[in-house]
């Protein structure tokens, strides 16, 4: 039944874009997936590439991307930022600290069946200096994901990105080994050390130069690991807040975060904004794009 709306929807006098919404805005990446499976064999097409022949501007991008499995997706948007003229670093901060060691994992496996070329690689290849020395370590990462904490080390590791940061050496390795390689657990353990031991959290002690765009990102990098519905949420707020708006990074947030933590970003929009999102993007989109993205919203709650 659902192919058959599907083609019909493709397929028909017009494409009936309000039932495309309805049928894969609330469908979960399992059931996607064997959408898309169970289509082509039906028809002999590629769901996907009819979507993207019938589909237009931002509504395409979004139901193109919420589509893909997550890790084909990351693989694609991780891609997508190596080759900008001046790559996306955030994009790529973001993918490597908000997933699992798991999901990482097999978005580079994804990013090496698709474009024959490792994920690292790429990084490594399309970005400098700075920028470069944290990625890599970033993207390349296995980490351990279990709650089990070294007291002792957390407080000795404290000390030394205290004295880093005291120093301004914040490129040091010492710095990118701590951050690039602990587990979520010990890394919090660690900051909430710093903390108690030096009055100051990490990312304070890291707004010294609050131009500096390495910081900044340094600093994304410590919000994505321990409150990534802060970082989300303000990601949101600046492509909302925006003069014209950033379609490309309310629907890279929307639909990545819809089956994840969007219910906890919800909430931390409301909190910092005291509008719901619902009525910050209703304000900023419309048409079928507006309902794609307030139906995966939706779907975040379930």
């Amino acid at each position: 039944m659902t192919m058959n709306c599907l083609r019909y929807s493709l397929a028909g006098w017009g494409t009936n874009e309000q039932l495309i919404i309805d049928i894969l805005a609330h469908r979960n990446a399992a059931q996607r997936n064997s959408i898309r499976k169970v289509y082509g064999e039906a028809y002999g097409e590629d769901l996907l590439k009819c979507l993207e022949k019938e589909l237009t501007s931002d509504f395409e991008r979004a139901v193109l991307l919420f589509t893909l499995d997550p890790a084909e997706r990351d693989a694609h948007l991780a891609n997508e930022a190596t080759k900008k003229f001046t790559s996306s670093n955030w994009i790529l901060m973001e993918i490597a600290c908000s997933r699992s060691s798991h999901e990482l994992l097999n978005v580079k496996k994804a990013y090496h069946a698709r474009y024959k070329k490792s994920l690292e690689e790429d990084v490594a290849h399309h970005t400098t200096g700075e920028y470069r020395k944290l990625l890599v370590p970033l993207v390349s990462a296995f980490r351990y994901e279990g709650e089990e904490v070294n007291m002792t080390l957390a407080k000795s590791e404290a000390k030394i990105l205290h004295d880093k940061i005291s120093d301004k050496h914040y490129t040091d390795e010492e710095v990118i080994r701590i951050v690039s390689t602990r587990s979520k657990a010990q890394l919090n353990a660690t900051l909430n050390h710093y903390n108690t031991s030096f009055g100051n959290a990490i990312n304070k002690d890291l707004k010294a130069d609050p131009s500096d765009e390495f910081l900044k990102l340094l600093r994304a990098v410590i919000k994505c690991f321990t409150t990534p519905e802060q970082y989300f949420e303000k990601v949101l707020r600046q492509a909302i807040n925006k003069l014209g708006s950033d379609e490309w990074a309310l629907t890279r947030v929307v639909t990545t975060r819809a089956e994840v933590d969007m219910v906890r970003i919800k909430e931390a929009y409301q909190r910092r904004n005291s509008i719901p999102l619902e009525q910050a993007i209703a304000k900023d989109t419309s048409g079928d794009y507006e309902k794609f993205l307030l139906a995966l919203i939706g779907a975040g709650d379930a």
